[in-house]
């Protein structure tokens, strides 16, 4: 077992544990305390934080894949942690930053596929 797989897997499953816990959190505490717009972009924060999780355990049971786990990591810290931070405070300016964890979470997953190839 690699270095690189235990932090991709280790990573992919703290991401996956905090997104189960802050979306039971939102639906059980935030549910009736946030504008439903709001709340919508609290559960697309922990939709996109599944899937990157998801991606980044798969990711650390493939040996070739050496560049996607950053980028998708840190794109969904972005993605996500704006969005709800968003949610939380109704600071719709970050709505700004977003777009960049999204556009970083894309590369990882292009990256990822380019990883693919080549191996």
């Amino acid at each position: 077992m690699t270095r690189r797989f235990l932090n991709l897997t280790a990573a992919g499953a703290l991401l996956a544990a905090l997104g189960v816990a802050l979306g039971a959190f939102g639906a059980h505490a935030l549910k009736t305390r946030l504008d439903p717009a709001l709340l919508t972009n609290f559960e697309t924060a922990v939709r996109y934080q599944m899937y990157a999780a998801l991606a980044l355990l798969a990711l650390g049971t493939q040996t070739g894949q050496r560049r996607a786990g950053w980028p998708l990591l840190l794109g969904s810290v972005i993605f996500s942690g704006s969005l709800y931070l968003m949610a939380l405070t109704g600071a719709r300016w970050l709505g700004a930053v977003t777009p960049v964890g999204g556009a970083l979470m894309i590369a990882g997953f292009v990256l990822a596929a380019l990883d693919a190839r080549r191996r």
